[in-house]
């Protein structure tokens, strides 16, 4: 089972792992992404590049192995467009023998309108990716190129980190299955919009979406609201929670939520 954690290095990747690398502006990225792609050559893995321009932030293509790939995108906020070459990739791997796929890929806002919802739906479609086939994937940031609630946003649909970061956010939210979801930590007023953002982003697409509260430490009244405000967003969408405390079943129940009229259902 997929659990969140913390890595010192990129050494330190398994299976299925979808990490968010914060990078300290002076690290040497060059050199950690080598070191991160030799290990995918000697592991047997498929190496996948995700950047712009032919180069993922100084890592150019003389660097990866000649069976490696580059993904060049214009607009790498794109979710589907993104996704689907990787899926595609990974196919390909398969079918060549390959472990599994190692995929680094660098998060740079294209543009002043690249917004928190784009990037959010790019990295849930990737943890659910990794979750489901295998596939290490490493999403490397520079927090000076973000704005900061946006960055807060997209840590928090990756369930390991690695980097300058000391505290890691209040909640996690990631993958466990198609449609299905885990959330741990707190959430609070704090990280409610995040948190918010979060559910609105992974329930585009099915009208039944679960959200797995057992490893969830606390919620309060403004990550509730967040949460029916979320499930409110599009109509006909349901979410189901599973795994929720006593407190929090009743917490649920004392704010008036527990009615037909919220679509969102607090089991056990």
């Amino acid at each position: 089972m997929r659990a969140t954690r913390a890595l010192s290095t990129l050494d330190e990747v398994e299976l299925g792992d979808h990490v968010c690398w914060l990078m300290d502006e002076a690290a040497r990225f060059p050199a950690d992404a080598r070191a991160y792609v030799a290990d995918g050559a000697l592991y047997g893995d498929k190496i996948v590049v995700v950047g712009s321009g032919g180069a993922t932030s100084g890592l150019p293509r003389v660097a990866v192995p000649s069976t490696s790939v580059m993904l060049d995108f214009p607009h790498p906020t794109n979710p589907d467009s993104v996704l689907d070459a990787v899926r595609r990739e990974a196919r390909t791997a398969a079918r060549e023998g390959y472990r599994s796929v190692r995929v680094l890929a660098e998060g740079i806002p294209a543009t002043a309108s690249d917004s928190a919802e784009d990037w959010l739906s790019r990295e849930l479609k990737l943890d659910e990716f990794a979750s489901e086939s295998g596939a290490i994937v490493v999403c490397a940031f520079h927090p000076s190129q973000w704005q900061a609630t946006t960055l807060e946003h997209v840590v928090c649909v990756h369930p390991h980190e690695m980097g300058k970061r000391a505290e890691r956010p209040a909640f996690r939210m990631f993958s466990t299955g198609a449609d299905s979801w885990s959330v741990d930590g707190v959430i609070d007023s704090e990280c409610a919009s995040a948190f918010n953002a979060a559910v609105r982003a992974a329930i585009q697409r099915p009208p039944v979406m679960k959200l797995r509260f057992d490893t969830l430490e606390m919620i309060d009244a403004a990550g509730m609201h967040a949460l029916v405000d979320a499930a409110r967003h599009l109509p006909g969408r349901r979410i189901v929670v599973e795994g929720a405390s006593e407190t929090v079943r009743l917490c649920w129940e004392l704010a008036g939520y527990a009615t037909d009229e919220v679509p969102v259902v607090m089991a056990a």
